[in-house]
């Protein structure tokens, strides 16, 4: 089962902004409750369930927490949290209120700056000492 990993997407919906798992880029809502499905794919065996806030996906504003406590406090499989890094001390946080737990981090890495300029990779010391002629 450590080989099996499973992400789920999921999106407040509606106007009682109620969790629901999504497919195809959030475009369809499912009815499923993440819960529910999260306790399934446990029951079927995953090693490990993969939550992505779309809501919060590419935001830098922080991991949804009340959405990665209703799961951590639901199911005993190990959890990757995606959506929402914006410093490594929201990974900090994340590690610290939930022990050993997996931290996305995609824009974190890519968009620095004020402004967000993307910057894919830092020239290392001898690129920054070449001189072209």
């Amino acid at each position: 089962s450590q080989s099996v990993v499973v992400v789920i997407d999921i999106k407040k919906i509606g106007i009682l902004k109620k969790y629901e798992v999504v497919t195809l880029n959030a475009s369809i809502k499912t009815k499923m409750n993440p819960v529910e499905w999260a306790k399934k794919l446990q029951q079927l065996g995953v090693g490990e369930i993969v939550i992505n806030s779309v809501d919060e996906d590419g935001k830098m504003k922080g991991y949804d927490i009340e959405l990665i406590d209703m799961l951590h406090n639901s199911i005993r499989t190990p959890l990757t949290v995606l959506g929402g890094a914006g410093s490594m001390q929201d990974i900090y946080n994340l590690f610290s209120r939930y022990g050993i737990i997996g931290a996305g981090a995609g824009s974190l890495f890519v968009f620095k700056g004020k402004y967000k300029a993307v910057l894919i990779n830092y020239p290392n010391k001898e690129e920054k000492s070449i001189s072209i002629d």
